[in-house]
Formats: structure tokens, sequence, C-alpha cells
């Protein structure tokens, strides 16, 4: 938001420099970003002073270039300068640039003058052209001036060029209040006068107007939902044209282009009052009246940038009694807007819905001034005061007329939010005593209206303007706001509480396993939780259905809450692989979010129980091997993520098998796994479908792995770490060759010979798998190492012999295994 500094003068009358004004602002809640100085000729024209030309002969080697002798000043040196002008002549009163100086240059750039010899000839400085100077476009010959220019005044002071100092102010989403300068103005005021240093508020005066004669245009709203007030004024005998140099300059000066005298005041109101206005060609109004209603779905309508749109059945327009011409609050349509020939005009100045307006333009992506006001909630009180002021300005600038009487539609007016305040509770809020006097003084400064007041407290009316207040402690912040921030001292004493802290400290071993994760080479990477909603279409494991849907989404693309990390990650690795970046490891530790509809809930949509909120553990394994000089880097496999997902389940004292593993979800993997215990599933894992990759343009295979991080952490707060004693005695290793069929897992063999041998087999593992040659079709061969070890004494061979033919037989029972 720009700020004009100059144009702020005109609101509130203070005599501070540009820099002190704006740490004022700053203080006050409106951060200035950035100050700058815009010039009506950048450079000001610096160095180009009013001379007098004493001397003018003719150049001895040219036919057509002149040596002159200027005066600048009773007290400076003459300066001889060649000039090729023809209109050069002695007695004659120009602008010399002299050397040194910055003259601009047709493409925004600049050239400096220098002395220079011309044909044999010194030359001290340059007699300047109009367009040399950026004054016109006149190069017929140089500037000649009135005969009462003063020689030596500089060319600024002469031709009275005005400079201005612009505020950028960083609004945050609750100020729109602050984007006129009216609203600037109100603060600024409001500071300066609580701390006696002037300051007096002045707005302009619009009792002047009055109503007209004739038949104003009709107004009809038929949704007055979408448009709570909505007001139009007629005016004739309009003269579209320039707009005065004044009112050009102060829509330079905060970057905005002049168009016309009619759009630069419903401009010019914008930035003054903060209310948008928007001017319509009233022969082009078909029927003489103005609808406002919702679009039919499907609708087509050319806005002014010459696109087609397609209308929702939710965008409000504002429409003629056949057609819609212009999207309210958002744009205007191509065939209703002011041209050269526009007489007779239209003037809306409405109050209209924030959230009709924030969807649409989300909608139609259109952002526009307007919209960036009407859908952070506008002034509804200040509608009438700006229509009137456009119109006064309209007649003076224009010459129009005003037809009729305004026609305002305003069926149920806003209420004033009554706030209750405690003078105490604030002061303990504030961490300081102001009183009583001090926080009314303030609120009345801001506008706010003193309804009741007693000792302990007041009640009060909050100002229109201020769309956020409506509790005591957001009268606080006003309050804090003018008082200063920096003005309440940091107390010597300072009172903490210790808070009970969970155990285990889920943070703590989030990020151990994050430095456990990046140690294996793994990069941790953040992402939005806000995703597409079309990636879940057709998807089974988490159907669309169960997304939490965002109700005004920033875009297409972040318009639901993701159900799981998977295609963040996927986005990741996609666009790395854009940057030629081939291989990667990736993990992500994020809340994923769903949607059940609550069970007897009036409306599950609002109804906070049908949302649930988990955190999730993403690892990715992309890319194929890298060769190096020196060495070359690993590509991945399921059983290289496989590996990373055991270590880290056995860090947490997950016993790995004591899970039960199922096949993983076919509209997510082409092949995996899933982890349970105990029937609640902790992690999936495996190769993500050629389906899913594709969709991102990915064509290398990718390894995913997503574990359920917060019933992970809840079944690491049941483990329990014990400690026992060393074995003393030495253990004893056995390997089987087993046969099996391809339908029997390693973990059906390894549970049936735990259950055999609980005391003292102490690991089953399996070192090898084969299928081949003299293995029978549909079976394998498992070579498992059993470790028994007791720790009361040494075994014999005879006990281990018929310990482990109780572990083969109980094999055989449970899995048809058979000895090789």
């Amino acid at each position: 938001m720009n700020i004009s500094y100059n144009w702020l003068k005109d609101y509130v009358s203070f005599d501070l420099s540009p820099e002190k004004v704006a740490e004022i602002l700053t203080f006050t809640g409106l951060e200035v970003e950035e100050i700058s100085t815009v010039e009506d000729i950048p450079g000001g024209l610096a160095g180009v002073v009013v001379a007098y030309v004493l001397e003018c002969v003719d150049h001895p080697d040219s036919d057509h270039l002149h040596i002159t002798t200027l005066s600048v000043g009773e007290d400076k040196e003459t300066l001889q300068v060649v000039c090729g002008a023809p209109n050069v002549a002695k007695g004659q009163k120009v602008l010399l640039a002299t050397i040194g100086t910055s003259l601009p240059t047709p493409d925004g750039g600049t050239f400096k003058i220098k002395k220079s010899k011309i044909r044999g000839v010194e030359s001290f400085g340059m007699i300047c052209a109009e367009d040399e100077l950026g004054l016109g476009t006149s190069h017929d010959g140089i500037m000649v001036l009135d005969q009462n220019a003063i020689p030596g005044t500089p060319a600024a002071q002469y031709l009275g060029l005005s400079s201005d100092t612009v505020f950028t102010i960083g609004l945050t989403p609750n100020r729109v209040d602050g984007a006129s300068h009216i609203g600037v103005a109100r603060d600024l005021s409001a500071y300066l006068r609580l701390n006696n240093l002037g300051g007096e508020p002045s707005r302009p005066d619009v009792s002047t107007f009055k109503k007209g004669d004739g038949d104003a245009i009709k107004v009809d709203v038929l949704d007055t939902k979408g448009a709570p007030r909505y007001m139009g004024i007629t005016l004739e005998n309009v003269k579209v044209g320039p707009s005065p140099s004044w009112l050009q300059k102060r829509l330079n000066a905060i970057g905005l282009r002049p168009i016309n005298n009619i759009v630069d005041i419903t401009n010019y109101v914008l930035y003054e009052v903060g209310q948008p206005l928007h001017a319509f060609d009233a022969d082009k109004i078909i029927g003489g009246k103005v609808v406002v209603k919702c679009a039919h779905e499907g609708e087509k309508f050319v806005t002014l940038d010459a696109v087609e749109r397609t209308l929702s059945s939710e965008d409000l327009m504002i429409c003629n009694t056949e057609k819609p011409m212009c999207i309210a609050g958002v744009f205007g349509g191509q065939e209703s807007g002011i041209t050269e020939n526009t007489t007779r005009v239209f003037l809306e100045s409405a109050y209209f819905n924030p959230t009709y307006i924030r969807r649409t333009s989300k909608r139609h992506g259109l952002k526009t001034d307007a919209s960036f006001r009407y859908e952070r909630g506008t002034d509804p009180q200040i509608i009438p005061y700006a229509a009137y002021r456009a119109a006064l300005l309209m007649q003076e600038i224009a010459g129009a007329k005003v037809v009729g009487e305004p026609f305002e539609v305003y069926p149920q007016p806003c209420t004033e939010k009554i706030v209750e305040i405690n003078f105490d509770r604030m002061d303990s809020l504030v961490g300081k005593r102001l009183g009583g006097d001090t926080i009314v003084r303030i609120l009345e400064l801001l506008e706010f209206g003193i309804l009741e007041r007693n000792e302990s407290g007041a009640r009060i009316s909050v100002p229109s303007y201020r769309v956020d207040v409506y509790r005591e402690c957001d009268v606080v912040e006003e309050v804090l706001r003018i008082y200063g921030y920096n003005n309440i001292e940091i107390p010597e004493k300072v009172n903490s509480s210790y808070n009970h802290s969970e155990s285990p400290d889920s943070e703590l071993i989030r990020n151990k396993i994050s430095d456990v994760l990046a140690s294996n080479g793994f990069n941790e990477c953040m992402n939005n939780s806000l995703t597409k909603a079309d990636y879940y279409e057709n998807l089974v494991t988490y159907p669309k259905a169960a997304l939490p849907i965002v109700i005004n989404p920033l875009s297409s693309d972040l318009n639901a809450m993701r159900q799981t990390l998977l295609f963040s990650g996927l986005e990741v690795i996609a666009y790395n692989l854009n940057r030629q970046i081939p291989s990667m490891k990736l993990f992500e530790m994020g809340n994923v979010y769903s949607y059940n509809p609550a069970e007897g809930a009036e409306n599950p949509v609002g109804d906070l129980r049908s949302y649930s909120e988990q955190m999730h553990l993403s690892l990715f394994i992309a890319g194929k091997p890298t060769h190096y000089w020196n060495n070359t880097t690993k590509g991945g496999n399921f059983f290289t993520l496989k590996g990373y997902v055991e270590m880290l389940l056995r860090k947490l004292g997950i016993d790995i098998y004591s899970l039960e593993v199922a096949e993983a979800p076919s509209d997510l993997f082409s092949e995996g796994i899933t982890l349970s215990l105990r029937g609640k599933q902790i992690a999936m894992l495996g190769q993500v479908s050629r389906k899913l990759t594709s969709g991102f343009d990915i064509k290398i295979p990718v390894f995913a792995a997503e574990l359920d991080w917060s019933s992970i952490v809840k079944i690491f707060s049941r483990h329990k770490v014990l400690y026992k004693e060393l074995p003393k005695f030495p253990e004893v290793k056995r390997d089987l060759a087993l046969m099996i069929d391809e339908s029997v897992s390693y973990s059906a063999i390894r549970k049936a010979a735990l259950t055999a041998e609980k005391k003292i087999l102490k690991s089953v593992v399996l070192f090898d798998v084969y299928r081949g040659d003299k293995i029978p079709a549909g079976k394998k061969q498992y070579a498992i190492s059993f470790v028994l070890q007791d720790s009361e004494k040494t075994l014999t061979d005879q006990y281990v012999e018929n310990t482990m033919s109780k572990i083969l037989s109980a094999i055989t029972k449970e899995t048809g295994a058979a000895l090789r």
C-alpha cells in the first residue's frame, strides 16, 4: 500500500520529516517497509539553472553552430557554451544544464553533461530544449523563458516542479482501514494529539452535495446478502477528458496511471477514503435499471481486459435488465465502461459481502484494488460519504450535473458492535497502569464511542471501519498501538512457571529420529499441508470423500488438507529431477488430516468432531546409481527402504518380528507391504505405482514408506527399557536348510520356533533364500540360523540336539517344512 506524504498533509496537520512520520506509522502498527522519493521529472533537474545569453556568435567552423556566452548569476563566472539550436539569440533567458548534470532520456535512463570541445571550441554545458529536460516532446529549438526569469534560479524552482515522499506500508490482513490516506491519517493524528504534537484532523466537506432534477437510474438488489448496502448516483452533462495536473500528480505518486477524469476520480476517492467506487456509462444500462444478482451457472462475460470468463452461480454481478455489466467488487465489464464519448455516468458505491468477493476473486484469479479491500471488509457506513465526494469532484472537474436523488438499498442497517471494558483488566494485559483517562482518551481519538463510563470501566461502541474489533483484548491492542509498545517498560522482575511436559518428549524423539535419518544420507523436506484434491481421485486407501476441503482455497492446487505425505514427496522428487538432481533420499515429518462425518452432528462439515489430525513420517528413495571418479552412489530398492524402516522401528523399541505383514494397497504401490502391531497399521512401504508417478512426470522408480508417527510414539511411551547382566556362558549356533512352500513366510517359521523354545532360543535369522536347480516348482529353500544360550549353565551337545529337534518338529508341524 503506497501512501503519499504530501497527500497525507491534506488530512492531518503536522510539520515532521518523512522519516519521522514513517517512524510514527510503524510505531502505531502500520509498518513502513520502504520510503521512496517521487519527482515530476526524475532527478528534479538538479544542476539545470536559468541563464542569460550575453553574447551569441556564429561558430567559425560550422554553418549551424553558435558560440554563446552565458551568465548564471551576478556573483558567478560567465560560461561558454556551443549551441546548435536555430533559435538561440543574444538577450534570451534560457535553461542551462551545467557540467555534471544528469538529464532524463526517452528510454528511462539518464545521460551526464560533461565538458567537451565541439569543432575546436570548448563548451561548458548545454542549453536545453523541451524534450531534453523531459518537459515535452518538442525539439524545434531551445526553450526561451520569460524575461522576468532571474539568472541562477534552479530550473525546478522556476518551473514549479514538485517532489513527494511515498511510504510503502505492509498491511496485515486485519488492517484494511489503513488502505487509504484518511485511514492512515487517523492513526497519525491520534498519536500526535495524544502526545501534544498537533495533528488536528481534517476531512473533505461533502455537505454541499445536492440532489438534482429528473429521474435517476433505479436500483434493484435481488441478493441483499451479497450486497447489504448499495448506492447509486446518476450524473449527466459529463465531459470526459484528461484529469487536471494536481490529480494526475497524486495518482502518479502512488503508482497509478491516470486514464481519464472520471476513472481517475474513482481511483482518487478509493485511495483517499478507502471505499471502492465504479463508474458505468449510464447510456449503456439497458432498461434504465441496475440489478444486483448472482450470475447463471456457465454464463459468459467479457471483462475489461477483453477476456471471456465463465461465471459461477455464486458470482455476484451488477447487471442491467438484460445482461451483466460488472463482476461486483472485482472487475468491470468491457461494454459498460467509461469512454471518451460518455456523457452520462452511473456512480456505484456499495458494501459487498467479503465472502462473496473473496470466492469470486479466487475463482477467476482476479486481484484488483477493489477486491483487495472488499474481501477484507470495507466500512459500510462510509458508502454515502464516498459517493458524495466523488460526485462533487465530477461536478468540479468534469462539469457533471446530478440527476434526481441518490438511489440507495439498505434493508438491514449494520448494528454497532458494543464492548464492555474493565480498566484494571486492560492494565493487566498491557503490563503497565495506563489508567481510565488515558484509555478513554485514546479510544476517542480513534473514533470509538464512549456510551457509558464509571470508575472501573466503560461501555464502548466500535467504529464501523474496525472490522476486526470484537472483544476487550482487541480494544487493548488498539490502545497499545497508539500509546506505543515501546513505552511499556520491561519489568525488573519476571515471573515464570514450570509447565508439565509429556513423557516421553515427542519433540525430542522426533529430533533424534531426524538426526538418525540425516546421518544416513536423508534430506528433510517440509511441505504445505494444503494440497490438490484431484490427487485423490479414484483412490481407495485415501478416498476423496475423506478429504477436508478448504472452503475458500487460495487456488485449485491448494484446495484440500492432505491425507497422506505421499503426494508431497512426489512433488519434491519431480521438482528436483527437473533440476538435474538424479537421485535422492528424502524424509518428512508432517501432519495429515481426514474427514469423517461425526455421528449425530446436525452440520458434520462444521463440527470439529468430524476431523482428525495425525503426524506421519515419510521416507523416499529415488534414482539410479550415480558414478563418480572416486566412488559410486548406490541406487535404492525396496529392501534398502525396508532396512531403514526396520532400523527406525528398532530404535523406537518395536520388535519388528512381532509385526503383522500384509500386502500394500495396490492403488498406491505396485509392490510393497504394510506393517501392523496388534491389528493397528503403523507403516506401509513399497514401490510407488507407476500410475501415480507418471502423474508427476517421474520416469524412475520411487520407493516410499509412510509411518503413523502418532501411533508409534504412543507405542514407544509404553516401552520399558530393561537391564540385565551380561551372559557368562557361551552361545551355540545351529543352521538349518528348510524346503517350504512359496506361500510360507519367514515370520511364520520364526514364530513357530520361538513358540517351541522360549527359554534358550535367543534369535532366529534368515540368511539365505534359494530357488532354482533341484528345488521343485512352488517351493523355495530357506537357510536359517538359530542362536541358543542359557544364562545359568553351559549347553551340552545332547541338550542342543534335543532342543533343535523340538524346534524342527514345531516348524514342520506349523509350516510343512522339510529338512534338506
